[in-house]
């Protein structure tokens, strides 16, 4: 079956940075949820407009995500959204239920989502 899995974080808009937080958000929402590469289908990384140094997606390759399909999109912009801001939806194929599914919220983005940090 395939589930979702929800992720964001924050960044520098530095290419250094944006890697850095790709492969920390992705390897998290993999660890999280027991994910192994090859049970992954897909992942969207959305961004908000200040972030434009690198792709994530082409951050997340470096994880050795070569056979994944993986899609860069650009947020809609909204007043008082929190900037430097990196999302992911992960389709992964797994056994688990909807409700074991974990999110993973770092850094700033924790703001996001306070009923879902350390579940």
């Amino acid at each position: 079956m395939v589930r979702g899995i929800r992720g964001a974080t924050t960044c520098e808009n530095t290419a250094a940075s944006i890697e850095e937080a790709v492969m920390e958000l992705t390897s998290a929402m993999m660890e999280e949820n027991d994910v192994a590469p090859e049970d992954v289908a897909c992942i969207i990384y959305s961004v908000t407009s200040d972030i434009d140094a690198v792709f994530p997606a082409s951050c997340a390759r470096k994880l050795g995500l070569n056979n994944v399909a993986l899609l860069d999109v650009q947020e809609m912009a909204k007043p008082g959204d929190l900037h430097h801001c990196i999302r992911a939806l992960m389709l992964v194929n797994t056994d688990k239920r909807q409700d074991e599914m974990r999110f993973v919220y770092l850094r700033e983005a924790e703001a996001l989502r306070p009923d879902k940090v350390g579940k």
